[in-house]
C-alpha cells in the first residue's frame, strides 16, 4: 500500500544521508539536511495518505513509528561519530527507550490489547526533529575545522563539564560548539521521561501471558 512504501521510503533515504552527513564540505551537509527534511516530511504524509486512501492498517500502525526509529538512531548515532562532545550515554537512552516501545507494542499486538499514547510523544518526537535540524545547521555553519580546545576535554568524562566550560567561556564560537551537546541534552530528557511515561502506562502489557488467547 502506499502509506507503507511512503514510510519505507525513510530507510532507503537513510543511507545517503549518511554518506552526506559525514563529508567534510559545507555543501554536502546541505544536501543531507535536505534529505532528512525530507524522510521528515514523509512521516506526515504516509499518516495523512493512510487516511485520504482509507489504507489505515497493522502493519502500517507499526511500521511508521519503527522507520522514525531507524531515522532518528541513525541520525544520533551519526552525531555522536561527528561531534565527540556528544557522549555515548545520550545515545543509549534514547536507543532504550525506543526498544522498549517497540517491545511493548509487539507484545501488546500478540495479546490483541491496545497502547494507550499521550500528546507528550508527539511533541517528543517533533522536538527531537527540529533539534536534530538545527543541529545539522549547526554542523553547516561551523565547518570541519571547529574543534574543542583540548585544555577543556583534558581529562573530564562526561561531556557536561566541557559543555559547560565553553558555554559560559569567552570563546567567539561557543554556541557553535557547545549547542548541539545541549540540544541533545534536552532531547534526552524529553525522550527518558516519554519512555517512563509509557511504561506508567502500559506497564500490564508486560504481565503473562504474552501471546493472545487461543480461540
Amino acid at each position: 500500500m502506499i502509506p507503507n512504501l511512503i514510510s519505507l521510503l525513510r530507510i532507503f533515504l537513510m543511507p545517503l544521508f549518511l554518506y552526506l552527513i559525514f563529508q567534510p564540505e559545507r555543501s554536502m551537509k546541505f544536501a543531507a539536511l535536505i534529505v532528512f527534511s525530507i524522510a521528515s516530511l514523509t512521516d506526515f504524509f504516509d499518516g495523512w495518505s493512510a487516511r485520504k486512501l482509507k489504507q489505515e492498517s497493522e502493519l502500517g500502525k507499526f511500521l511508521d513509528p519503527l522507520t522514525d526509529k531507524v531515522l532518528v538512531i541513525s541520525t544520533l548515532v551519526a552525531f555522536l561519530l561527528i561531534d565527540y562532545l556528544i557522549p555515548l550515554w545520550m545515545i543509549i537512552v534514547i536507543i532504550g527507550r525506543d526498544v522498549l516501545v517497540t517491545v511493548m507494542r509487539y507484545i501488546a499486538v500478540k495479546k490483541g490489547m491496545s497502547i494507550r499514547t499521550s500528546r507528550f510523544g508527539k511533541i517528543k518526537t517533533a522536538f527531537q526533529m527540529i533539534s536534530i535540524l538545527v543541529i545539522i545547521m549547526i554542523f553547516i555553519v561551523r565547518g570541519a575545522n571547529m574543534t574543542i580546545p583540548e585544555e577543556i576535554m583534558k581529562g573530564h568524562y562526561m561531556s557536561l563539564v566541557p559543555a559547560w566550560s565553553i558555554t559560559v567561556s569567552n570563546m567567539h564560537d561557543k554556541w557553535l560548539i557547545a549547542g548541539p551537546y545541549w540540544l541533545m541534552l534536552v532531547v534526552t530528557i524529553l525522550t527518558a521521561w516519554s519512555g517512563i511515561r509509557y511504561l506508567v502506562f502500559n506497564w500490564r502489557v508486560l504481565l503473562p501471558p504474552y501471546k493472545g488467547k487461543d480461540k
